[in-house]
């Protein structure tokens, strides 16, 4: 339970406690080489996707334009959030300013509605390439789908204002120790004077609503995309199709079940803190983690770029 001590005075600080039942200085260790490696490797990993795409000149298309700007994000994401948590686990007492931990808890609104957004962007992308295929060229040019992209970046931050502008009102006199790995919206609303419970529920209010919204719009997206390749009487057609949606479809399916599954630990009673701490945790470093994974394997165009570069230098020389 976070410290319940009331000072009486509005604090200037909040202490971010990690895992409350990890606290020890070898877990501490364990946790901070662990997400060290997972950090590193999400940097790199989307990195690698976005030099594969910029260098290739024949996957500037609106497709993998829209994919590019996954990697950046999720770039954004585990940096706003995992360099934190990095240094809680590596000292005894993490405290942070008051104004920073908000700084922290908007970008951490506002960076997963991008996300959403951008999926949602993909699976539009996607409709119209295969219920669309004669108008696709004319509908999605890189323009479009560049501006498209501006779209989605504008609405990811400004969608979280509303609920963040509320926090702002919000009056902090005791306790201050966050029960998270970083600030993040709920953990620092607990520790609000006073009643808040109508600030929450228009806080759950504006989460669900940027959750499930675009998820709708995916679902039907690809509800349509299923009933057009059904039609396509070429099984070699169907097959082809349905490759170019499978990637895609395997990453909403991780970014929506981990925010999900986030969702409903946090209502499900008797969950353990370091349970809900460990689910917020996994949502922001495993769709990071996962992504380039899931394109550099499961997309032909991009496997076969990643070889050709590979083959062009000093590190796989073609042989003579």
């Amino acid at each position: 339970m976070a410290d319940t001590n009331y000072t009486g005075s509005m604090v200037s600080e909040f202490i971010i406690v990690g895992f409350p039942g990890l606290q020890d200085r070898e877990s501490k260790a364990i946790l901070f080489a662990v997400f060290l490696t997972v950090y590193l490797l999400i940097v790199l990993g989307n990195l690698l996707l976005i030099c594969i795409l910029a260098a290739d000149t024949s996957l500037h298309t609106p497709m993998y334009l829209t994919i590019c700007s996954l990697a950046i994000i999720d770039i954004i994401l585990s940096t706003c959030t995992v360099p934190t948590m990095l240094a809680v686990f590596n000292s005894v007492t993490y405290t942070v300013s008051v104004s920073a931990c908000f700084t922290q808890t908007y970008f951490y609104m506002a960076l997963p509605s991008i996300e959403r957004f951008n999926l949602l962007l993909m699976a539009y992308d996607r409709y119209v390439a295969i219920c669309h295929p004669l108008h696709y060229p004319a509908r999605m040019t890189v323009k479009f789908t560049l501006q498209l992209i501006v779209v989605c970046w504008l609405a990811g931050f400004l969608s979280p204002i509303l609920g963040f502008s509320v926090t702002l009102t919000i009056r902090f006199c005791g306790p201050n120790r966050v029960l998270q790995c970083f600030c993040d919206y709920a953990g620092v609303l607990r520790l609000a004077c006073g009643d808040v419970l109508s600030i929450s529920y228009v806080s759950l209010f504006v989460v669900l609503s940027l959750l499930l919204i675009p998820l709708f719009f995916i679902v039907l997206s690809y509800v349509k995309i299923i009933q057009s390749v059904l039609h396509i009487s070429s099984s070699v057609g169907r097959a082809k199709a349905f490759s170019t949606c499978s990637s895609h479809l395997l990453v909403i399916s991780v970014f929506f079940l981990t925010s999900a599954g986030v969702y409903i630990s946090y209502r499900i009673p008797g969950t353990s803190v370091d349970m809900r701490v460990m689910g917020s945790v996994i949502q922001n470093v495993f769709p990071p983690l996962m992504n380039p994974i899931i394109y550099c394997l499961r997309t032909k165009e991009i496997r076969d770029s990643l070889v050709k570069t590979l083959k062009k230098s000093s590190i796989f020389p073609v042989s003579k």
